[in-house]
């Protein structure tokens, strides 16, 4: 099997520790190129990737021959690159933000679609340690039908908040734990949602939100997150007809990036949970704790190589992306008015049902 020639577009923060540790560690894959023009995060690149050239631009990282590339620059630039790559004929992972809304994201989808070329968003979480161990549960059947979700993320780091209108923690943090949840429990039907805003030079940003969810399977989601409010801590819940479920397991890949470690290192081994944070199921029965499931975000770069050769579907594809945005979409829509929003998927990405109760 020959690897699949992918480049960076961006070695800053997410290009460096999110991308290309697990590009690494992926299979199929091979790290051919990166685009920076800055000089420290060139000899950043050479330090870490040994022979790894640097490009000047996106064209020039084509013209190199590779055959896919990730597009991880500040989320201002990130459109007119998808584009670009996507005329170009290269495979695309757009990072997310995937587009400031819903109608920006089908843009892209339709643009892609157009090329015949593949274009997947890096909603990585999904192959987050604590996502996968509560997937795993959830298929055992043992809780029943779940009535109830509860998702908490704090980050203490409001300097890694995108300022101004076309920034804010709902559409970075956001669009992760609603990913998340649209994955565990299926599409949304209303969305109510309150957003912490905080003035900053470039404009009001939100720097928090609680989103409640609405799934048209009947569960309801509550998402909570905050950058701005020196508060740290991850915590699932699940409320189910046979007993409960609660996790507070720690953010252990990235955690574990920071420490240093890399996953092309530590092989099998990378991505467990210690067993004194392992989560806990409660029912009839008594109660037990949950072996921590594997978090490995090498895997969605092993899936998307497959799926450019054919072999298998990409692993967040442009329509689930843009689903989510219509999610974020509706919880903006609902703060602004403070009133619950009733989704429409049959309507084209950018339009929102107008009905919906107050909250007064």
């Amino acid at each position: 099997m020959t690897n699949l020639r992918l480049g960076l577009v961006g070695y800053g923060l997410g290009g460096r520790l999110f991308h290309a540790p697990f590009i690494a560690a992926a299979e199929g894959v091979e790290l051919v190129g990166a685009v920076t023009r800055s000089p420290a995060r060139r000899a950043q690149l050479a330090a870490d990737f040994p022979g790894v050239p640097a490009a000047d631009s996106l064209d020039q990282l084509i013209d190199t021959g590779v055959q896919a590339v990730v597009i991880t620059t500040p989320p201002a630039t990130r459109r007119e690159l998808v584009l670009a790559a996507i005329a170009r004929g290269v495979a695309v992972v757009a990072d997310k933000p995937f587009a400031p809304d819903a109608a920006g994201g089908q843009d892209l989808v339709d643009a892609a679609d157009a090329a015949g070329v593949p274009l997947a968003v890096f909603h990585n979480r999904r192959w987050d340690t604590d996502m996968r161990t509560l997937r795993a549960l959830l298929r055992t059947g043992e809780l029943g039908r779940v009535r109830r979700f509860e998702s908490l993320f704090d980050i203490d780091d409001p300097s890694t908040i995108d300022p101004g209108p076309e920034g804010g923690l709902l559409r970075d943090l956001g669009a992760h734990v609603v990913d998340q949840a649209l994955w565990q429990f299926g599409p949304v039907q209303d969305v109510y949602a309150a957003l912490d805003w905080v003035e900053r030079p470039e404009g009001p940003t939100d720097a928090g939100f609680t989103m409640t969810l609405r799934h048209e399977s009947g569960v309801v989601s509550t998402l909570t997150a905050s950058k701005a409010n020196h508060a740290e801590g991850r915590e699932l819940r699940v409320y189910a007809e046979r007993g409960s479920y609660h996790s507070a397991m720690s953010d252990v890949q990235f955690a574990a990036v920071l420490d240093g470690r890399r996953p092309v290192m530590e092989g099998d081994a990378w991505g467990f949970e210690s067993e004194e944070r392992w989560g806990t199921v409660r029912t009839a029965a008594g109660e037990r704790r949950v072996p921590s499931e594997r978090g490995a975000y090498q895997d969605y770069y092993t899936q998307f190589a497959r799926a450019v050769r054919g072999e298998g579907s990409l692993p967040v594809t442009g329509a689930e992306a843009v689903a989510t945005l219509k999610v974020l979409d509706a919880a903006r829509l609902s703060d602004r008015e403070r009133r619950i929003v009733t989704l429409r998927w049959d309507q084209p990405a950018g339009c929102l049902a107008e009905t919906g109760q107050s909250s007064g």
